[in-house]
């Protein structure tokens, strides 16, 4: 990447600690949760520095000329510095509260001296309180950070605190491994950068200031610190010099310790960092010679939920109630392990997002983050909900929840409003029960079961006031003037209770699965004659309290499409009828409903005309273009026009868009929360506190799932021992590869083709996948007649048709190892 630099956003990450800058190599202020304060180096939940800058001979290193996205790295290429080749590396060695700077100084001449100047500017707060208006503590009550030089580092600390909060002792190091010339302490400190405060009053958004135009923001109470060494080059060669960014919000001698660790040995951490990176990077390893802008973004994706995984100790769980409060802990949750929503903004746990997430992490092996966020998640929400089965919307690293509680209050106009999602709550149990099928891991299921239960169980007992089996309460889409009975929810609760049917089916708990079994039945034998709405011709987005339909052009009308079912053992994709499914995806894929080059071609939040207001909502989410995508693949749409149309729009904003001049949309490999829309215009265009997510975890979704699942068909049910290979290669494509697929303890590889009446399916199936039942077979045209099954060249008589709203599955019942079946239609 070589344009625009100062405009685009990126971070280096790793399990304790990030550091988010700018691609130039600066650290300017962005983001809005805190005004200007998201970016620089933090180790949740702490913020540590502004930033760190470099110079040479007392000439600062210039704005960076290249910027390069590594697998857990990050790159400038930098101008020519006192007559010194310059180039930075950044990267978070895992498990470690701190970031690492590396400036490898390249000396062309004969040996000599240079003096590396190095500033830092502190920061010390926490992710919450943030800085809108009314909550309390607040930002604004922000303590001033205490800067010394201890004849080594630069010691930045901040003691005391917020109204009406505990106190803290939070601390952040600065250093070397070598000994400095000397230290300065000082708020004069920011580098090349003037260290310009903006206010967050400024004229001039949605476009300005922009990020560069800002060092700081209304609430910096930080100090700064030089450094100086001095360095021995030898003639003709490189040396790099390592800083340590660490701290803690433990005091300063834990974080001294971390810097310590940090330092031990920084090239051989990098090396171990990039190999972790490579593991990941080998599972799921897919050939699409159709479609490589796929191929691509699910192999960066895979970087992006890495990069967003993350871990903290001792959050001390509080109802903050959106601000309002901020009462005594209800009790702690020990460690914690989340997939972060996204960067800078969003980098803490969610309940929605992790659900949607989850599809992508198993389809790249990615299990231990999932299942670590559930784990938070259900235990975060016990303590704060007393166990009710209410699952949390949002949790800070601290333990602050924003939104979440199982409360209500009365607003206003009298109405009662709810103070958590229930979509999250049913959710719950389907995303427990996906992991269970993907890794086999029983002991997780039995773990997550009962909590599974009493989801569903509160949501049947205190979210359905007139007994209509529809739930109420707030779903995804957070906007105004719907009914009380959200379609999202109920698409989501009819799945929830065939999985947890499933699970109490595995678990000998008849109880359970018989009430789930026979609500879901019923509801979903009501539920298209309940939702469709004809004079659209798609589903209604919530139902009032009068029972009538309320059509405002959501995108969760979609819904439908993309949830899965498994219903006695098999898997329904799509809760739509055929009919009424197909009509709906259609009828999407226009300007009214999705966007069109140069700006991106996804999913619009709401449709033209559509809102409380009729004013719709024209931007495109990752999100919202991934629910189109699966629904999509759901029923057998994948080709140009369909599938692809959304699977492109995810993908290339991470590669090269139009929006941008055929660029990333900001961070090279990266898929950002917002795309270019009519609504809101692209990232780099913005202003400093009006962005988008430059990084978000769940658009993944309609990408990796949509190859792995829909595509190649890997479809396994390990909590019973079985896995189904019933792929589908999208029109316009020949072949699809997959190899190294992560089920249960083992790997698979999947190869399927189409050639004319020809569907060719090639399974190598790992002794360690624990499946004991396996399926092999390939997905055609609807009603398509069959006029030879041959698996391991030998003739079939004895094989399963299925028609579903993907087409005519056929399979064959077979054994692990290497098998081919090939079908000949006619």
């Amino acid at each position: 990447m070589t344009t625009r630099l100062a405009d685009r956003r990126e971070v280096a990450a790793g399990t304790r600690a990030y550091s988010i800058g700018f691609e130039d190599g600066r650290f300017y202020a962005n983001g809005w949760h805190i005004t200007g304060e998201m970016g620089g180096v933090w180790t949740p939940p702490l913020k540590l520095v502004d930033g760190v800058w470099f110079g040479l001979d007392d000439d600062w290193v210039g704005p960076a000329t290249k910027f390069s996205s590594g697998w857990g790295y990050t790159r400038y290429d930098l101008p020519t510095t006192a007559g010194l080749g310059v180039q930075r590396t950044d990267f978070v060695p895992d498990g470690r509260r701190g970031a690492l700077f590396g400036l490898t100084i390249t000396n062309p001449g004969a040996a000599r001296k240079a003096k590396l100047t190095v500033d830092a500017h502190s920061e010390l707060m926490g992710q919450y309180p943030w800085g809108f208006t009314g909550v309390t503590p607040n930002a604004s009550d922000n303590i001033a950070d205490q800067g010394s030089y201890d004849g080594q580092r630069l010691v930045f600390t901040d003691d005391g605190a917020l109204p009406g909060a505990p106190i803290h002792h939070y601390a952040a190091v600065v250093g070397t491994s070598l000994a400095p010339s000397t230290g300065t302490i000082g708020n004069q400190f920011w580098g090349p950068q003037p260290g310009h405060r903006c206010t967050g009053t400024e004229t001039g958004a949605p476009a300005d200031p922009k990020p560069s135009q800002c060092d700081d923001g209304p609430f910096g109470k930080g100090t700064g610190g030089q450094l100086t060494y001095s360095l021995s080059l030898p003639a003709h060669g490189t040396k790099t010099v390592w800083l340590a960014v660490a701290g803690s919000d433990d005091g300063l001698a834990k974080a001294k310790t971390e810097l310590d660790r940090t330092l031990e040995n920084p090239s051989a951490a990098l090396a171990a960092k990039i190999a972790s990176r490579k593991q990941l990077a080998e599972m799921t390893r897919l050939s699409l010679p159709g479609d490589p802008l796929v191929e691509d973004a699910i192999q960066w994706g895979k970087q992006n939920i890495a990069d967003l995984t993350q871990q903290a100790t001792n959050l001390r769980i509080r109802w903050t109630n959106q601000g309002k409060q901020f009462p005594a802990p209800l009790g702690t949750v020990s460690n914690a392990t989340w997939i972060g929503a996204g960067y800078p903004d969003y980098p803490w746990i969610f309940g929605t997002d992790a659900e949607y997430t989850a599809f992508a992490a198993v389809s790249v092996g990615q299990f231990e983050a999932i299942k670590g966020h559930l784990r938070t998640l259900r235990d975060v929400s016990d303590i704060l909900n007393d166990r009710s089965g209410v699952v949390t919307h949002e949790v800070v690293s601290d333990g602050s929840i924003w939104f979440g509680h199982d409360s209500r209050h009365t607003n206003p106009d009298g109405s009662i409003a709810y103070d958590f999602n229930t979509d999250e709550t049913v959710k719950f149990p389907s995303t427990v029960a996906l992991l269970w099928r993907w890794t086999g891991d029983k002991a997780f299921m039995n773990e997550m079961y009962d909590f599974s239960v009493r989801n569903l169980r509160y949501v049947v007992r205190s979210l359905d006031a007139d007994h209509d089996g529809w739930p109420e309460g707030l779903g995804n889409v957070e906007r105004s003037g719907m009914g009380p009975e959200k379609l999202d929810n109920t698409v989501y609760f009819i799945r929830g209770l065939y999985d947890l049917a499933d699970m109490a089916q595995a678990k000998h708990d008849e109880k359970t699965s018989t009430w789930a079994l026979d609500l879901a039945k019923s509801l979903r034998q009501r539920f298209d004659g309940t939702w469709w709405y004809d004079a659209a011709s798609q589903y209604a987005d919530s139902l009032t309290a009068s029972h009538a339909q309320s059509f405002q052009k959501h995108w969760i009308g979609q819904t439908p499409m993309e949830a899965e079912l498994h219903v006695n053992g098999r898997t329904v994709p799509g809760l739509a009828p055929l009919g009424h499914g197909t009509t709906a995806l259609a009828g999407r894929e226009n300007d009214c409903y999705s966007g069109s080059h140069p700006l991106n071609p996804g999913l619009y939040h709401t449709g033209c005309g559509g809102g409380p207001e009729g004013q719709g909502e024209l931007v495109v989410f990752g999100l919202t273009t991934s629910i189109q995508s699966i629904g999509e693949g759901n029923y057998g749409r994948l080709g140009a026009g369909q599938q692809q149309r959304y699977t492109h729009a995810l993908a290339e904003t991470m590669f090269s868009e139009p929006a941008t001049d055929d660029t990333p949309d900001e961070q090279p490999g990266a898929m950002p929360e917002i795309f270019p829309s009519p609504g809101q215009g692209a990232n780099i265009d913005r202003c400093w506190t009006c962005r988008s997510m430059f990084m978000q975890a769940w658009g993944n979704y309609g990408t990796a799932w949509a190859v792995v699942h829909q595509w190649l068909g890997v479809r396994p049910d390990l909590g019973h021992g079985r896995i189904d290979f019933v792929p589908q290669v999208p029109q316009g494509q020949t072949s699809v590869q997959g190899r190294d697929i992560r089920l249960g303890q083992g790997f698979v590889d999947v190869r399927a083709s189409h050639n004319g009446n020809r569907y060719r399916t090639d399974i190598d199936v790992g002794s360690r996948v624990g499946a004991k039942k396996i399926m092999i077979g390939h997905t055609l045209a609807k009603g398509a007649q069959i006029s030879a099954v041959v698996l391991d060249g030998k003739q079939v008589k004895h094989y399963l048709t299925r028609d579903t709203n993907r087409g005519t599955e056929v399979t064959v019942a077979t054994g692990g190892g290497h098998h081919t079946l090939v079908i000949t239609a006619g």
